[in-house]
């Protein structure tokens, strides 16, 4: 396109004659210049010549149409004159839009149903010829192959971030811990849902052994334990298999670190509390933070508050990192002390726990504390 140059009297300078073939070309430029240029006459009659002859020319148009008529003997010639091009792509509009709409709507499903991107679901889609079923399963595939690959490049990498998972199911309770490289990943929904898969695959495997209780029963996972187990009756494959999903949709190394169970009788009673608490209604009944504790009290009787001794009882476990439980014969302790009934009450420091339990009717037999990221923080002071 050839710029407008303005010369020093103001006035604006014609370009050369060899790129304009016609003075005509102004209706394609959509400038009045170049004809009044060439003809010399003020831009008002130049803007009135070029109605005029656009007028000269469908005035052409429709008598070549009458000739046409004329000499054929039909209409023909003018329905041909008439024509738009537009019908004939206009034949096939509607199937397929049809079509389109479909494809739009199967995409948008996919992306529910998988959560990944609308490109991985559109080549999924083309892939499977449009089956919704296959499309699913081809993407699980290709994000484990991906996700298996991204976890052996970060293998390695320190993953002192995480999250707690608390899961209670009837007499049994699991703990488990998920680690990560950021708090900002473990802040993320899809980091909380492996979180939940992994307390729900501990849970299946707690509820799957046989055996008759007649006192508590307590059991720990480590990482390669966990990492074995079923991924529950909605998923395919391990829960390594879900943690590298997980790796290949957030970017981060993560590892699944360790996990507790407990089963009690009647006559038994888990307390449990996580500090930093935090709920979502899509992950249903597990409770989620940076600290977690389980304390196991047995009671005679069925007391109406055992769920908020229970939860003291969990504060001072993750407020004074006990050792051992001790006994209610052993001397009150300092701020030092490891044994949990000897330790100052977290909440009452002028009394221990062991004297604020007794008049409670409860009895602390045993505990499990999990602290976020704690062996990593050891591993590295070493």
């Amino acid at each position: 396109m050839c710029s407008l140059k303005i010369s020093s009297r103001g006035e604006d300078c014609v370009p050369p004659a060899s790129r304009w073939h016609h003075p005509r070309l102004v209706r394609s430029a959509g400038e009045l210049w170049p004809f009044r240029r060439a003809v010399g006459l003020s831009p008002h009659l130049c803007a009135r010549g070029r109605e005029f002859t656009a007028a000269r020319e469908m005035s052409l148009l429709r008598s070549l149409r009458v000739f046409l008529v004329a000499r054929t003997g039909s209409h023909s010639a003018g329905s041909l004159l008439r024509q738009s091009p537009q019908p004939r792509h206009t034949l096939h509009a509607g199937p397929r839009l049809s079509a389109s709409a479909s494809s739009k709507e199967l995409l948008m499903k996919l992306r529910r149903n998988t959560g990944y991107s609308f490109v991985n679901c559109k080549k999924a889609l083309e892939t499977c010829g449009g089956d919704l079923k296959q499309a699913e399963i081809w993407l699980h595939k290709q994000a484990q192959k991906e996700g298996w690959s991204k976890a052996a490049k970060l293998q390695g990498r320190k993953t002192k971030e995480g999250l707690i998972g608390l899961l209670q199911e009837g007499n049994t309770t699991v703990l488990v811990e998920v680690n990560c490289e950021t708090d900002f990943v473990s802040r993320n929904l899809k980091f909380q849902q492996l979180v939940q898969q992994v307390a729900l695959g501990t849970m299946m495997y707690c509820q799957s052994l046989k055996d008759q209780l007649s006192t508590y029963s307590k059991g720990f996972l480590n990482s390669s334990e966990l990492s074995g187990l079923p991924a529950g009756p909605d998923r395919d494959g391990s829960l390594k298999d879900q943690l590298a999903l997980a790796i290949g949709k957030l970017g981060e190394n993560m590892t699944l670190k360790r996990a507790a169970w407990v089963k009690v009788p009647s006559g038994f009673y888990v307390g449990s509390y996580v500090h930093g608490a935090m709920q979502s209604p899509s992950l249903h009944n597990l409770v989620l933070g940076k600290y977690g504790a389980l304390v196991i009290c047995e009671t005679s009787e069925q007391k109406t508050n055992l769920e908020d001794i229970g939860r003291r009882l969990g504060q001072h476990v993750v407020g004074m990192a006990p050792l051992s439980v001790g006994s209610l014969d052993d001397e009150p302790g300092g701020e030092a002390e490891t044994k949990m009934l000897s330790q100052p009450y977290l909440l009452d420091p002028s009394i221990t726990l062991g004297q604020y339990v007794q008049p409670q009717g409860v009895s602390v037999v045993d505990f499990v504390r999990f602290e976020c990221g704690e062996g990593e923080e050891a591993a590295e002071t070493e």
